[in-house]
């Protein structure tokens, strides 16, 4: 691994982890999303080039499903990206392809230290703004996320088996929507995930919530993200991200 960022005189590796490894079952089972063309290129693409262009980040590892896992080899061969180290082999649930990741990062021996930043691929426009966001809360707090404040009230709401009830209304000033890069250092996020193992109702849908969790008193810092961080999730989300992968093409 390349090291860039500075910690007390040595040079601490950044390290973006891209997972691409969904089936996108809900966007079309029979054309992965992340090799679905957005602006003239892939999403997968969007999302490794945000990282490419990042000075600070020294590595990129993507983490595909092996349906797709020759296309995007091709792809990252064609491209030419430099920062790509490995390209991994990801799991049935969303944890499992984080925890090959991190698996991976251990046996190439990456420091404890380490800034490890995890995003979703299907996040194709993730902003300059949010991953420098990440990589600096780093250096005061174990774990971050990027997330956008919620403009809509949040009901939390209780099973009553054939229907949902309200139980409560949190502040909306203290609502966010999570997004993604998830970022921590190396040995704060494994051993959440250490600890997590053993769980056998462990199936959480994001990183963070591995740490808060299963490491209640570790802070999770919040970073800025916007509306164009988009996760496109169905069919229905493809006008928007056109219409925001031309803005930003008109703006390069």
């Amino acid at each position: 691994m390349n090291q860039r960022e500075q910690s007390g005189g040595r040079a601490t590796p950044v390290v973006a982890v891209v997972l691409a490894a969904g089936f996108g079952t809900r966007f079309d089972p029979d054309d992965p999303k992340q090799l679905v063309s957005v602006g003239g290129r892939p999403i997968v693409c969007w999302s490794i080039e945000a990282f490419e262009r990042n000075a600070r980040v020294s590595d990129i590892i993507v983490v595909v499903n092996p349906r797709v896992r020759a296309a995007v080899e091709s792809l990252v061969d064609a491209a030419g990206y430099p920062k790509v180290r490995m390209i991994l082999n990801g799991g049935a649930e969303r944890v499992d392809s984080t925890e090959a990741a991190l698996a991976a990062l251990a046996a190439a021996g990456v420091p404890r230290d380490a800034k490890i930043l995890i995003h979703d691929a299907v996040r194709p426009f993730v902003a300059q703004s949010s991953i420098d966001g990440c990589i600096d809360a780093l250096d005061r707090f174990a774990a971050a996320t990027v997330a956008y404040a919620s403009t809509d009230t949040v009901l939390l709401t209780e099973d009553l088996g054939d229907v949902q009830v309200v139980r409560s209304v949190p502040e909306r000033a203290h609502t966010f929507r999570a997004q993604t890069p998830q970022a921590f250092r190396f040995a704060t996020i494994r051993h959440a995930y250490d600890l997590a193992a053993g769980d056998p109702d462990f199936h959480p849908t994001d990183d963070t919530r591995v740490v808060v969790d299963y490491l209640p008193d570790e802070p999770v810092a919040i970073v800025a993200g916007g509306e164009s961080n988009l996760k496109v999730t169905t069919r229905e989300d493809m006008p928007t991200a056109e219409r925001i992968a031309a803005r930003l093409l008109a703006e390069r």
